[in-house]
């Protein structure tokens, strides 16, 4: 029998299910109807109870509140929002609750969106095609994609953990300043800089990171071009490249 819930989903019900279900410590929760995120809640309890270091992944269509409701005059527009700031207070309360036992309890969470592709359409048909259309062409990517766009999408790509930390890292060369993400302590590193020369390529590959990624575009030059490949022939030939 399925049991319908017009309201928010009791978490002591969830968590008790998720305990009747006998999870490991670092399993993975997936619900695909999260509403406001009564299982990421349960989850984050049950974490707290037993030591747990299991993870949860909330699925939901952002649905609009209605205007007349409390949630929409909160400022909460879609049920998503409301997740979202459920899980915030609920985690804080655990920990408040909690205390010491809850010292370590992870509560963090990422946010990502469906979007489509961050690569260019690059086929046209003849009577599509301008004097400047190689010129756009230049950079494949997308205008409105930020760097960490194109890190998820790598992260998917290369089958990475979207839960993975991720680090900002910045270091300086010469007369300019450059940034690039390390994710979970160097298994990947990508650079989404402008103008990387020889030389950041040279100390990234130094780091010996099993995965490598920049963008095309972001070459300083030709030279960089053709002896990227050298560089890390030289210093990391175990890492594997991949140009965007």
């Amino acid at each position: 029998m399925v049991e319908w819930f017009e309201g928010p989903k009791p978490v002591r019900f969830f968590t008790r299910l998720l305990t009747l279900a006998n999870l490991k410590s670092d399993s993975i929760v997936l619900d695909f109807f999260s509403g406001s995120a009564t299982t990421a809640h349960a989850v984050m309890q049950l974490n707290a109870e037993d030591g747990g270091n299991r993870k949860f992944i909330m699925v939901q269509v952002p649905e609009k509140t209605d205007e007349k409701s409390e949630a929409y005059k909160a400022g909460y527009e879609n049920i998503c929002e409301i997740g979202k700031e459920r899980i915030r207070r609920a985690g804080q309360k655990i920990k408040e609750e909690k205390g010491l036992e809850a010292e370590d309890l992870d509560t963090g969470f990422r946010v990502l969106k469906l979007d489509s592709s961050n690569m260019k359409e690059v086929y046209y048909n003849p009577e599509a095609y301008e004097p400047d259309l190689f010129d756009s062409l230049t950079d494949n990517i997308k205008d409105d994609r930020s760097p960490e766009d194109l890190l998820f999408q790598v992260m998917l790509d290369l089958g990475v953990s979207l839960s993975s930390r991720i680090t900002i890292r910045n270091a300086e060369f010469g007369m300019r300043n450059y940034s690039y993400f390390d994710v979970a302590d160097g298994f990947l590193i990508a650079c989404f800089d402008k103008d990387v020369n020889e030389e950041v390529i040279t100390e990234i590959a130094k780091k010996k990171p099993f995965y490598f990624v920049m963008r095309d575009a972001s070459m300083a030059d030709d030279s960089v071009a053709t002896n990227f490949e050298q560089i890390f022939e030289t210093y990391s030939p175990q890492t594997v490249r991949k140009v965007l």
